[in-house]
């Protein structure tokens, strides 16, 4: 039956298409050719001459279908063409798309398909047809007409892909997991790209269902539990022609995993445990862990611990990294005070609905603790001591910092202070605190210092942080604080000229009065009790040509216990003043000086290092007067002989030469004769070259430098950078001396021919002093 179905659906639709083609050929417009009244001559004039009229068309056909995919060995007539024109010896020609190669036509208008087609490829061919006579005279104009290539099921469903998709566990009845889609080439308008979907028995049935229209996969239970079966595997089948048997099938595999949500409580794995930790433990640091299972991901294990409220304040439990308890020590123990420590802890976990294992699940369990005896360091009686000490008094009994061993053995303690040059100290035993200098708080409020405790002998050591707050006494006297007063010269009695005010560095607040210390007749203070006061004239006026200067004792007391009271010398200023009292002129400022304790100390220093330095002067000169005096007696006469302080002085200058000098020359032995009466060359003939008839310039020039270099060797000698030596003064004057020194005395004891060995600017000496006779040496 299901065979001939495809061969009447065939012709029934050729059977429309060919009433549909006659009408067409009824009401078509083109022109057509009358065969029955015209002849060949005619036909031919027609297409020499066409007119353009509207015609009924001759062309008689059915509409032509083809299989596809059918078997053709040879060629396979598909319909015929037809016209009713008739024609003697009539040929078809046709034109398109597969025209005289997958398409022919014989004369009889036969129309045959050379091949088998698909229609999955191509569904349909536009063609046109032209008949012609036997003269090939065009009988039929062109006429279109389509081939349709039929449907056939030779195709089956594809599925594009495999699934993975997901669910949440306990997801309610009808919930979407995926749409499936399969897709068919075979016509999607007829029953052979119809498909249907359905889950086969190769997968599992038990909680998912599927459209078969849509294909869409939903669950069909309201039970799905992860931790019972974690994934699900459907298979799924897509039918053609409408889910038939005798459609074409495909299948694919979809898995569904099962996603985790939180509905099982977290549950001990003991019901006991205990644990152990050391006195000293830190606190707020966790020493033990409570494991929990949960049969739940990771993810959703959120448990939540409590303990019972008289042991909260010990110890705590909190989630750690794996969410498993931790037990953390919230106060610190003390072994020797409770050894152990029981208490339960409970776990529960937010759920919206009744956890799975609500009946199996440990929720409580009992914790056991040990405490452990540990050697714990001295513990102070408190975290840090403060005390207060009055300044400037020496305490014995400040306060006492006390610590104790924790431990059973109670060790005996010994104290000491960490910090040097600390002004407490501590007594070793008991930890009493005393002043070793008294304490000023202007200089230091507060004193900051450790105490370590150390258990006996060399044992375990504590420290703890001692504040020291010296306290304020009235110890310092105050001090005047006044702008510069003056009078004016036009000032009258009770005129007041300043206000007086004062300072205290005390800390203490301070109630200043103020009075004259001595009698005055010029001037009276008034005080206001409000720590100010004015000062007044008692009576005037003055005159700035007074010589006399102007001051007041001022007494100040702060009112303090104990009292202190200063006495200040005031210096008034007298001026002369305009109008307003505002001073034009004044006399020398007779202001109140006063010099610090420090002032005084830093100038006797600079006095006593310019006492140092002065003496160091002295010093230096007396030893430079020592060399001085040396180099006299070393026969460097020449230096020394010349001592001109001006140029020329006239025949009486009896100052330019000093003749001691000379008389001690004499009796030097480096210038006495020899016995055979030739006397020595003094140090400065030593330094000369054989002196030529005339003096040259080198000779001078030689000279200088052997001093200069004497100079620079020897510090304790003369500063020679001021030479007055020369070697010559020049060509001697024509006019030759005239001094009146040549009317010598021969009366003279001395001998002083030793001068001619001095040179060109001696030999006047020489001959005003000298000895004639031959026994004596002469060198110019």
């Amino acid at each position: 039956m299901m065979a001939w179905l495809p061969l009447w659906t065939m012709g029934l639709m050729a059977s429309m298409a060919f009433s549909v083609s006659l009408t067409a050929a009824e009401d078509s417009g083109l022109p057509v050719v009358e065969a029955e009244n015209r002849g060949s001559a005619e036909i031919v004039k027609k297409e020499t001459h066409p007119v353009l009229l509207r015609q009924k068309r001759e062309w008689i056909w059915n509409s032509f279908y083809v299989v596809e995919e059918k078997y053709t060995p040879t060629a396979h007539k598909i319909g015929q063409l037809k016209s009713s024109k008739s024609a003697s010896g009539k040929r078809f020609v046709i034109d398109g798309e597969g025209a005289d190669t997958i398409f022919t036509v014989d004369t009889n208008g036969d129309l045959f398909v050379m091949r088998s087609l698909d229609r999955e490829e191509k569904h349909m061919y536009h063609l046109t047809a032209r008949i012609f006579d036997g003269n090939n005279n065009l009988v039929e104009d062109s006429g279109d007409f389509v081939v349709q290539v039929t449907d056939i099921n030779d195709n089956s469903p594809v599925f594009p892909k495999t699934y993975n998709e997901s669910i949440k566990e306990r997801s309610v009845i009808g919930t979407k997991v995926v749409d499936v889609r399969a897709t068919d080439a075979d016509d999607p308008t007829m029953a052979n790209g119809d498909i249907r979907y359905s889950l086969t028995s190769d997968g599992d049935l038990s909680a998912f269902r599927i459209d078969s229209n849509s294909g869409e996969i939903s669950c069909k239970i309201d039970t799905l539990d992860r931790e019972t079966k974690s994934q699900y595997v459907v298979v799924v089948k897509a039918q053609d022609m409408g889910g038939l048997p005798t459609g074409s099938t495909a299948t694919t595999s979809v898995t569904i995993t099962i996603e985790d949500i939180n509905d099982n409580i977290a549950s001990f794995t003991q019901k006991t445990y205990k644990l152990q930790v050391r006195e000293d433990h830190k606190v707020n640091e966790d020493f033990g862990t409570l494991k929990l299972e949960d049969r739940d991901e990771f993810k959703n294990k959120e448990p939540i611990f409590t303990i019972p409220p008289e042991n909260s304040k010990m110890f705590d439990v909190q989630p750690d990294g794996d969410k498993d308890g931790k037990v953390m020590l919230k106060q610190a123990l003390d072994y020797e005070t409770k050894r152990d420590y029981t208490f339960t802890v409970q776990v529960r976990e937010n759920l919206h609905f009744p956890a799975d294992n609500m009946n199996s699940a440990i929720t409580t369990a009992q914790v056991y603790i040990q405490v452990l005896d540990v050697d714990e360091p001295p513990v102070f009686s408190q975290p840090n001591y403060t005390f207060n000490v009055v300044e400037e008094r020496s305490v014995n009994n400040i306060g006492t910092v006390t610590a104790r061993d924790p431990d059973r053995a109670g060790k005996s303690i010994r104290y000491s202070i960490l910090e040097k040059n600390c002004p407490i100290s501590v007594n070793v035993f008991t930890g009493q605190l005393s002043t070793l200098r008294n304490l000023d708080r202007e200089l230091e409020a507060t004193h900051m210092f450790h105490v370590k405790a150390q258990e006996e002998p060399s044992g375990l050591e504590s420290f703890v942080k001692v504040n020291i707050i010296v306290q304020d006494i009235n110890d310092h006297k105050p001090e005047l604080a006044v702008d510069e007063i003056f009078i004016c010269e036009n000032d009258m009695t009770n005129t007041v000229i300043g206000t007086l005010r004062a300072t205290d560095e005390d800390e203490l607040p301070a109630s200043f009065t103020f009075s004259l210390a001595s009698e005055s007749s010029n001037f009276s203070i008034i005080d206001y009790g409000n720590n100010t006061a004015d000062v007044v004239l008692k009576q005037g006026p003055f005159s700035l040509d007074d010589p006399k200067d102007y001051s007041i004792d001022v007494r100040i007391s702060d009112g303090g216990q104990p009292l202190q009271t200063q006495v200040t010398l005031l210096a008034v200023k007298l001026c002369r003043c305009d109008a307003k009292r505002v001073p034009t002129q004044c006399k020398a400022s007779a202001r109140r000086m006063s010099v610090s304790v420090h002032a005084l100390i830093a100038i006797l220093l600079c006095i006593l290092t310019i006492l140092v330095i002065v003496i160091l002067f002295v010093m230096r000169k007396r030893y430079q007067k020592d060399a001085l005096a040396h180099m006299k007696n070393s026969g460097e006469i020449h230096e020394q002989l010349v001592t001109y302080d001006e140029e020329g002085g006239g025949e009486m200058d009896t100052n330019g030469y000093d003749v001691s000098i000379l008389t001690s020359a004499c009796h030097d032995g480096s210038l006495l004769r020899h016995p055979d009466r030739h006397p020595h060359p003094s140090l400065y003939a030593m330094v000369q070259k054989p002196p030529p008839p005339t003096a040259r310039k080198g000779d001078m020039a030689a000279m200088i430098e052997v001093k200069k270099d004497e100079a620079d060797h020897d510090r304790d000698g003369f500063p020679y950078d001021t030479l007055h030596i020369y070697g010559y003064e020049g060509p001697e004057s024509l006019a030759g001396s005239l001094s009146s020194l040549e009317s010598s005395s021969t009366a003279s004891n001395l001998d002083y021919d030793f001068l001619n060995d001095w040179g060109p600017r001696f030999r006047t000496l020489a001959e005003l002093y000298g000895v004639d006779g031959p026994n004596y040496y002469h060198q110019y």
